[in-house]
């Protein structure tokens, strides 16, 4: 059986005017500002509008851990969305816009695969609507005038050696991780040492998708810690008076993007941030705003449910008033036989004991998704090498925990594909059995808010922080910033901080490099491991395989 690939398919795709996406969702014609045909941002005035309007149900899709065999996490958010609209559901989904760095790194696109896509693809995972140059722009805007502050007689009494504000780039370049600014004379300014991390690791991006409208959007980015004083006293994006340009830059980024399935249903694609070192979910606002027009939203949480889902729930649902009515979460027959100790180059080949041996990993997940009070469904998104036995392995394992599996097609048969799941999630959701709850009090201490994620989530003995880092916690909570939650950034492919120890590993400890404040988003970023807040390239780069065909299409992104 042959397959057309990805990027084939999208390109046959029979998409409508943006315009009538938007008239779905009862959208008018005006309040869309048009980027092109088959995109539109949605303006902030109609958003306004539906502030008394009901929500509708939030349905989760997160996944086990990544593996090189896949998931196919956004591809069952797609799905998922054409399926409940199939079944005569008014449904809408919600993911996040696609980073350069991992597009022309390893990962390639992020709108999805097969007949389960988020359209135009090409544009998605390129340039887009311009949103992450704007969060670039504005976040190097402040970097720019913290040194110029300091270049003009340093009023605020900075110490040039604890300015905390990096510079930012949507690019994998792990030779800007480390650099030295303002060399060449008197000039330029007072050399220091700082850095690059990507832009979707900056406190910016996690801003923009936390903020409610511009005025909240202003006064997050004014909260931003840049720097201290000898005094150890914090400066502030405010005290430096950048916080009103900043939002000039992103004023038009804070309106969600409106594109669509391949099956013409509404898609809001907004935001950005990476799960494994940042939150890893859309913007608020593009789920609040799918929430008021749709009667189901299905959104995306990044990476494994260790990470994307837990911060979900503790950081988005948290901070956004949100309560999922169901997770949907995704599993391979493929990536649990990796889990269970099978090589890449054998998943093809049948083998049940693996499949069970891999499952443990897929129970953990379970078990910490329920203990948010949330109901579960395995999506066991189908591949061709599936046999039967593998698939009845996976079904009695969910079914053991209390949960269950259901085969999706969606990638080969796009709605067809995935009816008996978009029904089945349609029914849990409408049945209101969630009791939604964090899995910690904004007022337990820092340190043992890290603990907790690491314990309960990980399943780790131990969390490994020196003294340093315990009194820079200490020194938070007593600045006022203790009853923040807590944004773990480690490794996608364990439970553990070590990449190599799949499955459900337990008995290992979570060791802490750093910690940082983002006050402005509202959370302590906890740097665990080897970790990096800017990828580099793998040896063969994706990009090395992306070009521009005599037709003048582009070939290699997908």
């Amino acid at each position: 059986m042959s397959f057309k690939t990805d990027i084939q398919i999208a390109r046959e795709a029979n998409k409508k005017p943006i315009q009538q996406i938007g008239a779905k969702l009862g959208i008018p014609e005006q309040e869309l500002i048009p980027f092109g045909h088959d995109k539109a941002k949605v303006s902030q005035s109609f958003i306004r509008s539906l502030a008394d309007r009901p929500d509708g149900k939030l349905i989760l899709v997160t996944a086990i851990n990544p593996t090189p065999a896949g998931e196919g996490k956004t591809t069952t958010t797609v799905g998922l969305g054409d399926g409940l609209n199939a079944i005569g559901k008014k449904a809408a989904i919600a993911i996040r816009e696609a980073s350069l760095g991992p597009n022309f790194g390893m990962k390639g696109g992020a709108a999805g695969g097969g007949y389960a896509q988020v359209v135009p693809m090409e544009d998605m995972n390129l340039h887009f609507t311009g949103d992450f140059h704007a969060i670039t722009s504005a976040h190097n805007l402040l970097s720019a005038m913290i040194d110029n502050h300091i270049y003009w007689g340093n009023e605020l009494g900075i110490d040039e050696r604890r300015v905390t504000w990096k510079r930012v780039v949507d690019m994998n370049d792990r030779a800007l991780r480390d650099i030295v600014v303002s060399l060449g004379g008197v000039a330029n300014g007072f050399p220091r040492q700082t850095g690059f991390d990507i832009t979707v690791a900056s406190e910016v991006m996690a801003i923009l998708c936390l903020a409610d409208d511009l005025d909240d959007l202003r006064d997050r980015l004014g909260r931003i810690v840049v720097a201290y004083t000898r005094e150890r006293k914090p400066i502030t994006c405010r005290d430096i008076g950048a916080d009103g340009a900043m939002t000039v830059l992103l004023k038009d980024a804070m309106q969600p993007n409106l594109v669509q399935t391949l099956e013409n249903n509404p898609a809001f694609v907004h935001g950005g941030p990476f799960a494994n070192i940042a939150h890893g979910c859309n913007s608020l606002i593009a789920t609040r705003t799918a929430l008021k027009l749709a009667d189901y939203v299905v959104t995306e949480a990044g990476f494994g449910a260790d990470l994307g889902a837990e911060k979900f729930m503790d950081i988005k649902c948290r901070k956004g008033g949100l309560a999922p009515s169901v997770v949907v979460l995704v599993a391979t027959v493929r990536a649990l036989k990796m889990n269970g100790g099978v090589a890449k180059a054998d998943l093809a080949q049948p083998n049940v004991e693996a499949v069970e041996a891999g499952c443990a990993n897929l129970g953990r997940h379970i078990e910490n998704l329920k203990s948010f009070g949330v109901p579960v469904v395995v999506a066991i998104n189908h591949f061709v090498t599936d046999t039967d036995a593998e698939i009845e392995a996976v079904k009695a394992y969910a079914e053991a925990q209390g949960s269950e599996a259901i085969v999706a097609r969606h990638w080969a048969e796009g709605s067809k594909g995935i009816t008996e799941l978009a029904t089945r999630v349609a029914e849990i959701a409408d049945a209101g059995i969630n009791h939604f709850a964090p899995l910690y009090p904004d007022d337990m201490g820092l340190f043992a808010k890290i603990e907790t994620i690491a314990k309960r989530i990980y399943r780790a003995d131990e969390v490994l922080a020196d003294k340093k880092i315990r009194d820079q916690l200490r020194a938070w909570e007593a600045e006022g910033y203790g009853d923040l939650p807590i944004c773990m950034a480690k490794t996608q492919y364990s439970f553990s901080t070590d990449p190599n120890l799949l499955g459900a590993p337990t008995g290992h400890s979570v060791p802490i490099r750093e910690v940082r404040l983002s006050a402005g988003a509202g959370f302590i970023v906890v740097i665990c491991g080897a970790i990096m807040t800017m990828p580099g390239l793998p040896s063969k780069p994706a990009a090395m395989s992306i070009g521009i065909n005599e037709a003048g299409e582009v070939e290699g992104l997908f």
